[in-house]
């Protein structure tokens, strides 16, 4: 610890290992087509004095209208749950998600935020910052899908103009038969060309996809993080590590509901 600066090394659970590069769910409809690491990434992965330096942190938040299984989509993830019974979230919460990506340490900080109109002026000053933004509908639902735009312009309104990694995620896929689900996700992914966004179609309740969105939205992110270090501070790898920190006190380490805030089913 130095100046109230606690460094974690705590072991990776198994199911948050990523050693490949994260492949996508449609080629039609992806912001990277590849199958390996950039040269960059990997050889700085490979050299073992660059893996134990800092932990890197990336904000992802995650959008959409009320009840399109925002809450639900994240709690799949998270905590390996699904809550039939909603409780609209309430302003924000968040989870911290621990990965180990080609062998060094990184960290996702998921926003859930609120998809009521009375709650947009307080889940808008949490967009800031975001390096990934997952903005959610209900495939069952093709209204939901109309309003993405908004609420993805309303995110990208509080972040530098290509700062950030773009997700359209239709859930509840369970819902449809196999021809609904492909006609809308037709729709979806000519949406997501129009927004510069990557499509996935999940469902929370079986978990469909879930794991495989999550992973990509990490490897993407972390291959962005170390790329951008990496140029900043030149090619060596020993640059690697010299950015967020995560910080230990108390604040930090309480849980949204010893602060007030009611803890989210289904949003």
């Amino acid at each position: 610890m130095d100046n109230g600066t606690l460094y974690l090394s705590a072991p990776v659970s198994r199911d948050r290992v990523i050693s490949r590069f994260p492949q996508c769910y449609t080629p039609e409809a992806c912001v990277q087509l590849k199958e390996q690491w950039n040269t960059q990434v990997r050889s700085a992965c490979q050299d073992r004095g660059a893996r134990g330096l800092g932990l890197k942190l990336s904000k992802v938040v995650v959008v959409g209208d009320l009840y399109v299984g925002k809450t639900c989509l994240i709690n799949r993830f998270c905590k390996g749950v699904f809550d039939r019974d909603y409780k609209a979230t309430i302003g924000v919460d968040f989870e911290i998600e621990r990965f180990e990506i080609s062998g060094m340490p990184y960290t996702l900080q998921i926003w859930d935020t609120a998809g009521q109109e009375k709650f947009k002026c307080i889940a808008s000053a949490y967009y800031r910052g975001a390096q990934v933004i997952i903005t959610v509908f209900d495939l069952a639902d093709i209204k939901t899908l109309e309003h993405t735009r908004q609420w993805l312009e309303d995110a990208l309104r509080e972040n530098e103009s290509g700062s950030c990694f773009v997700f359209l995620v239709g859930t509840k896929r369970d819902l449809l038969s196999e021809a609904e689900c492909e006609r809308t996700e037709r729709d979806a992914v000519r949406l997501a060309a129009e927004i510069q966004a990557e499509f996935w179609s999940v469902s929370a309740k079986t978990g469909e996809n879930v794991r495989e969105l999550f992973f990509r939205v990490a490897g993407l992110a972390f291959e962005d993080s170390l790329l951008r270090e990496l140029n900043s501070h030149g090619t060596s790898a020993s640059a690697i590590g010299q950015g967020d920190l995560i910080r230990m006190d108390r604040a930090a380490t309480e849980q949204p509901q010893d602060r007030g805030l009611d803890r989210p089913g289904c949003c």
